[in-house]
């Protein structure tokens, strides 16, 4: 991406809100710090050549800064995939593959594709793919953004958080995991403890299964969200666990895909 466009999209940051960013910005950096800690040698070498010495992190938040730029709007729908509630197993895949071209499975599949197979990429193309694949993967298991297309993945559920006025999509994008006060990279450290046979297990399906458990773990914030919407330390506490377990579970999964992609 043209540096004009990336410093733009840095001043940007300042404008968004919670609302607008899956997993907040610190969420992402996680998911992304885990997934650079298990790259293997021959990966991180290869990306290194992409992104030069700079962190994966840094570039975790990109696809959310360029989004008041015009010529980005229409990737906007790159971020979520709503899906409708009540499906078994076989039905919620039959409606991801079945989804538009533009939402996060089909085009994550199109940046995994282009960045292992198209040899014509420019320097540029490749960072562009890589940056909107890293974010993309982050909001595959922030579970709001495989929810209902009627709320918006829960932007129009308003609820109370320890006092203040929000709606439960933003709870889940960054509050529970503000509330916790760790910066990413302390966050990375606790998070980052599987052993290898763990690592494989969580590791294991493919986008699809995970988009579905996220699915899952979405029907779950839904009906809990029903019956309470003052939400306070039980919330938090009943929570905080489903939450760590999905940004791991992003980190450790797209450290898979980039291992397939550079390693």
């Amino acid at each position: 991406m043209k540096v004009k466009i990336l410093l733009a999209a840095v001043v940007l940051t300042a404008s968004f809100t919670a609302k607008s960013w899956a997993w907040g910005s610190t969420g992402h950096r996680i998911v992304t710090e885990i997934a650079e800690r298990n790259l293997t040698k021959k990966a991180k070498k290869n990306l290194k050549k992409v992104i030069g010495d700079q962190k994966l992190a840094y570039f975790a938040n990109w696809a959310d800064f360029v989004k008041s730029n015009p010529d980005f709007k229409e990737k906007d729908s790159w971020h979520y995939l709503n899906i409708e509630a009540g499906l078994d197993k076989d039905g919620c895949y039959e409606s991801i593959e079945s989804s538009s071209d533009r939402n996060l499975y089909k085009r994550s599949l199109l940046l995994i594709d282009d960045l292992k197979n198209n040899k014509e990429l420019t320097n540029e193309e490749q960072r562009e793919a890589l940056y909107y694949l890293v974010h993309m993967i982050g909001d595959a298991h922030q579970p709001m953004h495989v929810g209902r297309p009627e709320d918006l993945g829960g932007n129009k559920i308003t609820v109370e958080y320890f006092g203040q006025r929000t709606n439960i999509h933003s709870v889940w994008d960054s509050k529970l995991i503000d509330s916790e006060q760790y910066s990413y990279t302390e966050y990375s450290d606790i998070l980052n403890n599987l052993t290898k046979e763990q690592i494989k297990e969580v590791q294991e399906g493919e986008l699809k299964d995970w988009l579905y458990d996220a699915y899952l773990k979405a029907t779950d914030i839904y009906n809990e969200v029903d019956n309470n919407r003052t939400l306070r330390y039980e919330y938090q506490y009943n929570n905080k666990y489903k939450l760590e377990e999905q940004l791991q579970k992003g980190g450790l999964r797209l450290a898979k895909i980039l291992n397939e992609i550079y390693g």
